[in-house]
This record gives C-alpha cells, structure tokens and sequence, in this order.
C-alpha cells in the first residue's frame, strides 16, 4: 500500500464509531473524497497530520465510557462510599436544546449499574449534591445559560453541583465559571462548584502560544481569506512562537502550520458559497466573538461540534464532510456554541 492509502485507513479506522448507527461509518474512499478540496500539493500532508491529530482529539465511546466508570468510584469524588454518594446525589438533565446532555446520562447510567447497582432514578438528591454531565465545554456558553436557569429557579439555597464533561477548553470554563458564580450571588444562593473532565484544553487568548487549538501565525495571501480580514472589527490574533500545545496535539510545528492556513482558507470558502451559515459561524469554528474561529479539534462519538472548523463539518456539493454534524436548532445559544 501507499502512505496515502496508509493515512486514509488510518483515519478512517480512527473515527470509525462516528455517530454509529446514524451515519454510514467512516472509509478510507469518503475521507479521500473530503481532502480532495485541498490543492494536491497539500492533500498528503493534510492527511499526515490528521492521522496523527484526530488519534488524540477523537473521543471514541470507549475513551468516554472509561472516564465516566472511572468516575462513578473516584474516592476523590464520591468520598469513599459511591453507593451512598451517588444514591443521595441528583443528576440534572437540564440542557435547554440538543440532546447531548441526555445521552451522556445514558452512557452514565451504564456504569453506575455496573458499579453501584442504581439507576438515574434511584438518585434522589437528598444529600443536597447535584451533578451536571455533558460532553464538553467550549465556549462555556451553553453550560452557563443551563445552570444559570437552574441555579435561578430549581436550586436550593445551599448546594453543592459536581459539573462532569469529557473535553474542557480553559477559556470557557472561566466565562462559565463567572458567570455562574454572578448568578449564585445574585440569587442569594451558596453553591460550591467542583469541576471534573478528561482532558482540559488551553485555548486562552493570553497562553496563544501554548494553545490546543487551531490559532494561525499568520493570514494566508489569499484575496478571499484578506477580504474576510478587513471585515472583522479587530485584528485576530496570531501565535507569535512555534509550539505544538500543552497537549501536545500536533505532530510539528509544520504540520500544526498546515491545519491552521489550509482549515482557514477552505473556510472562509465555505462561508463565502453557503449564505445558510450564521455569522457566529467562522472559518475555524463557531465563535460569537469577531475572530478567525473557535478552533477546536475536539470531536466525540456522538457529534462534530460546531466550534470545530468548518471544512470538518459542512457538507459541500462536490466534498462530503469528515464529519457530518447533527445539528441543533432550538435555541440561539445552541447555535452559536458548546
């Protein structure tokens, strides 16, 4: 076999549980078909660099199901005792559209039977602990208008709430932090919040360098890519150093380089030829913020989310997505971020 065919195996054996059941699963001739957007002369190391990266940004159902059995006896967690802790705990299933946050109890519900002998519903939340699952945090915004609700109009006056996602961007977790410790105040109300996550992400805008997340370090010389430059209210900002991330991604400098011009520039492509998108919907990813995008790599079994760039997710006429996103419509918030 050929390294190209290698890498489209590689891929395609990496994502394989992508929405299964849903979708036709992932192959070697459909991931062709989706790189084939690319100029030629990048296509392979486009493909170098996605076998590498997705092999750590991917969340198969078995990395999610690991953490979250992992966490139904965490001593740190449960003090000791995960029978009592999660019999008197309550997990709230409060998400305000899409359906994430109920299928990740579901996937939850599994473990703690195995482990505890309970169910959701046998979680009564005498205890005054509540839990709050889902899949990531990107930019936090979803997560604090959830809770915030909550802590608003259901929460007790004391209250201890256990927030439990796969993938965590640092950034988000602060604006939702904030906000929610705003609402808490403002409510009246004491509630210690503890946080718990697989993997945690830099994406702050003060640690650029450092960040696991698509951040260019510099525009493409591209009229399409300057046009979309020029209209933004603020210069975007650039890395100024090479760097690989704190997760460390990325297999190079290079390689990361390669993502960052070639995601961007597809990008802004796709927004200029589907009117349909939303204006929070960038290049790099959905962002409410005027940049060039979010920029995550993050992508579980179950959804693409909308904060990755948008040559992942939408489908074009002659390139079919690397990940065709089931999609959300029931709420602004919902449209804009995770």
């Amino acid at each position: 076999m050929t390294e190209r065919n290698d890498l489209l195996e590689s891929i395609a054996d990496t994502i394989a549980d992508y929405r299964a059941g849903e979708i036709p699963q992932r192959t070697p001739q459909g991931i062709e078909a989706w790189v084939g957007q690319f100029d030629a002369s990048v296509q392979l190391a486009i493909l170098r660099e996605m076998s590498h990266v997705l092999k750590q940004t991917y969340l198969p159902k078995s990395t999610v199901e690991g953490f979250l059995s992992e966490l139904v006896v965490l001593e740190k967690l449960t003090r000791g005792d995960p029978h009592a802790f999660w019999k008197s705990a309550k997990l709230l299933d409060i998400q305000g559209g899409g359906s994430s946050q109920t299928e990740m109890l579901q996937v939850f519900e599994t473990s703690l039977r195995e482990k505890c002998g309970l169910t959701l519903g046998q979680c009564s939340g005498s205890s005054g602990t509540f839990v709050y699952i889902d899949d990531g945090v990107f930019t936090g915004n979803r997560l604090r208008t959830d809770i915030g609700n909550w802590i608003r109009e259901d929460a007790p006056e004391k209250a201890e709430l256990n927030i439990i996602v796969i993938a965590l961007h640092k950034a988000g977790q602060y604006y939702a932090r904030t906000g929610l410790e705003k609402v808490a105040k403002d409510s009246g109300k004491s509630i210690k919040t503890n946080w718990w996550r697989c993997i945690a992400l830099e994406d702050r805008k003060t640690y650029t360098t450092k960040s696991d997340v698509l951040r260019p370090t510099e525009i493409p010389d591209v009229s399409l890519v300057q046009q979309y430059v020029e209209s933004l209210s603020y210069p975007p900002a650039l890395r100024t150093a090479a760097s690989i991330g704190e997760n460390k991604f990325f297999s190079s400098e290079e390689g990361r380089h390669i993502l960052e011009q070639e995601f961007l520039k597809a990008g802004v492509s796709i927004k200029s030829q589907n009117p349909n998108l939303n204006v929070y919907q960038r290049p790099l990813g959905n962002s409410v913020l005027e940049t060039l995008g979010f920029g995550s790599l993050i992508v579980t079994f179950r959804n693409c989310p909308n904060n990755c760039p948008l040559v992942l997710w939408v489908d074009q006429d002659d390139f079919p997505a690397l990940f065709p996103r089931r999609t959300n419509s029931d709420s602004l918030a919902d449209q804009v971020s995770f």
